[in-house]
């Protein structure tokens, strides 16, 4: 049977005296670690979840390389395996309130869709007009399907108004 365990820290930072559920199927609090794991699964997931994090904070100097959904992906992995380098990524000044955002199921601003679409199709059209040579039309056509998929998401991410209170 599954048991979702919270830090000491985490739960005196919520005041969470009352006990968690025993039932696998209700969890209550999306940001609690899941560390009933073998050991190989905790290092694979911590593994891929430090590669993802140092992606992504190579990102955020780099232009056109997301940090945001490398760290949520990263912090998805580290909630299978390390409860410090998730409260790291969730608890960051610089971006760690867009993962908490979407964790929690609030998904991303509704201002800030426009933007990202903007941006993903800005790349995406230089790269298809300009970067990518003529005689690869898989490439141009593999980039266009790409970001026609990345758009559909983007798009079926739940929205929450600017003003909405963010903890």
């Amino acid at each position: 049977m599954l048991y979702y365990q919270l830090s000491a820290k985490y739960r005196a930072q919520r005041n969470m005296d009352e006990p968690l559920e025993a039932n696998p199927l209700i969890v209550k609090d999306p940001h609690s670690v899941d560390l009933n794991r073998s050991a190989v699964n905790r290092i694979f997931w911590f593994i891929s979840g430090l590669i993802s994090m140092i992606v992504g904070l190579i990102g955020i100097p780099v232009p056109g390389l997301p940090t945001t959904p490398l760290m949520i992906l990263a912090a998805a992995c580290f909630a299978r395996s390390n409860q410090r380098f998730y409260d790291w990524i969730i608890n960051n000044k610089l971006f760690g309130h867009h993962v908490k955002n979407y964790r929690e199921g609030k998904g991303i601003p509704k201002t800030s869709k426009p933007l990202i679409l903007l941006t993903l199709w800005g790349f995406v059209l230089f790269a298809v007009f300009y970067a990518i040579p003529d005689d690869v039309a898989v490439s141009k056509i593999g980039t266009l399907v790409l970001a026609i998929i990345g758009t559909i998401f983007i798009l079926r991410i739940p929205s929450f108004e600017d003003s909405q209170t963010l903890e």
